[in-house]
């Protein structure tokens, strides 16, 4: 890996964590077509970068998350992550397995848009009226649980989030956003478990490398997130719908050839 390849990886990730595109799944199909070897430091540097998405949430929302200081707020959040930290900490192994495997990614890119294509079809969740203040812990719970699926490869965990926010009744731009505030403890989570299987390979030039990637995915998430809550409220879900079929149907061809 190079300085440009952590830049790149690092716009791939600030692009996507926050779009229901998959940014792993990017990231993996990313190393695959920039030649990276699959090794721990390539692994670990796509998850830690992630914290860095992070921070554009913090940025973008900070009155919401410091200036108007709400332990209730802080407490959905909370047990709308406990579901996938238990999940994620129980099959750990089975799910990084999965992130081996471009044809998962593929086929769950392709699923993922033609259920979002025909969510907006249907005009499901049109009439859905409920804000973040109005949830409770069951419903935190079960949209924790919509996050899960989030863990195969693909599927994407703001769109997994989104999708179970509009399931249980929240407007369009508030699933959107909690799914944005989620991701904070989500990300946080999967980047310090993974510190420890990167702190071996911290010499100088790869500190350097995940300085960069960090750095870049942060830029380019704040203009993701800003971007994407005008996109939803004036267009919905159906464009990324139909980018995530395209994108499929292109990796099952190229893996077929």
């Amino acid at each position: 890996m190079n300085i440009l390849d952590a830049i790149l990886l690092g716009i791939i990730e600030g692009l996507t964590e926050y779009l229901p595109v998959s940014s792993t799944g990017h990231l993996i199909i990313g190393s695959y077509f920039l030649n990276l070897t699959s090794n721990e430091f390539l692994k670990s540097f796509e998850i830690v970068i992630q914290s860095g998405a992070i921070l554009s949430v913090l940025l973008v929302y900070r009155e919401r998350f410091f200036q108007n200081f709400q332990i209730q707020f802080y407490m959905k959040i909370f047990w709308a992550f406990l579901p996938a930290a238990v999940v994620g900490l129980l099959f750990k192994k089975f799910f990084d397995q999965m992130l081996e495997s471009l044809m998962i990614v593929a086929i769950t890119m392709l699923l993922g848009g033609i259920f979002l294509i025909w969510m907006e079809k249907k005009k499901w969740f049109s009439e859905n009226s409920k804000t973040i203040d109005q949830l409770d812990i069951p419903t935190c719970l079960k949209l924790g649980l919509f996050q899960c699926l989030a863990m195969i490869p693909g599927t994407s965990r703001s769109g997994a989030s989104i999708v179970g926010g509009l399931f249980l009744g929240l407007k369009k731009e508030e699933a959107t956003q909690f799914s944005f505030f989620l991701a904070v403890p989500t990300l946080l989570g999967a980047s310090v478990l993974k510190m420890k299987d990167v702190i071996p390979f911290l010499n100088a030039e790869n500190s350097l490398l995940l300085l960069i990637g960090w750095i870049t995915s942060f830029l380019v998430g704040v203009i993701a997130i800003r971007g994407f809550i005008r996109i939803v409220s004036s267009q919905g879900f159906f464009g990324f719908g139909v980018y995530r079929v395209v994108f499929g149907l292109f990796l099952i061809w190229f893996l077929a050839r």
